[in-house]
């Protein structure tokens, strides 16, 4: 898959939000979750954040975080209204004109809504992630994820698929519901 694919974008806008929120978060988890989407420093690139992945420092993860809270409200949005005021909230305090960039040649030409190259991570991470949620929510018009229905966990989930609304962040979570309802019942 491409890295700078608009689902690509979002699956990685998810997977930070729950290292961020979810997990106890550190420099070195948000720095493997960028490094598994792609996001690293090539010979003479600018990449988000300006720096590698392993670049990523104590107040960029505070920074994160504030950042995934306001991400993780699109997709706690009760409907598609709500989810597009937020996110058009999210992009008028951080979205920059779009301009095309491929960090000094290190990558193919992507869109970028960030400011340049070499903002920090935090401002890179809202402004990509938004516009790819806000892109998707357009695409679907439908919030395009939610929070995981079981009461243990409420962890982000993406939901792209057709058919019914997804409600589980995992199948491990949507049998551990099933189970427990039918217990209940027994």
């Amino acid at each position: 898959m491409n890295v700078h694919s608009t689902r690509a974008m979002a699956e990685r806008a998810v997977d930070l939000c729950v290292a961020l929120l979810y997990e106890e978060p550190s420099a070195e988890s948000v720095a493997r979750v960028l490094r598994a989407h792609g996001e690293r420093a090539g010979a003479g690139a600018d990449p988000p954040g300006g720096g590698a992945a392993e670049d990523v420092g104590a107040r960029d993860v505070a920074a994160m975080r504030e950042a995934a809270g306001r991400l993780v409200e699109v997709l706690a949005a009760p409907g598609v209204d709500a989810a597009a005021a937020l996110l058009n909230r999210i992009l008028a305090d951080t979205a920059r004109p779009p301009r095309l960039t491929s960090h000094g040649g290190t990558s193919t030409w992507h869109l970028h809504v960030d400011a340049h190259d070499d903002v920090p991570w935090a401002e890179w991470f809202l402004a990509s992630s938004a516009m790819a949620l806000a892109v998707l929510l357009a695409d679907h018009q439908r919030v395009p994820g939610g929070l995981c229905a079981s009461a243990g966990c409420r962890r982000p989930y993406l939901d792209l698929g057709g058919g019914s609304p997804r409600r589980y962040c995992s199948t491990r979570c949507a049998t551990r519901e099933r189970v427990a309802a039918h217990r209940a019942r027994t």
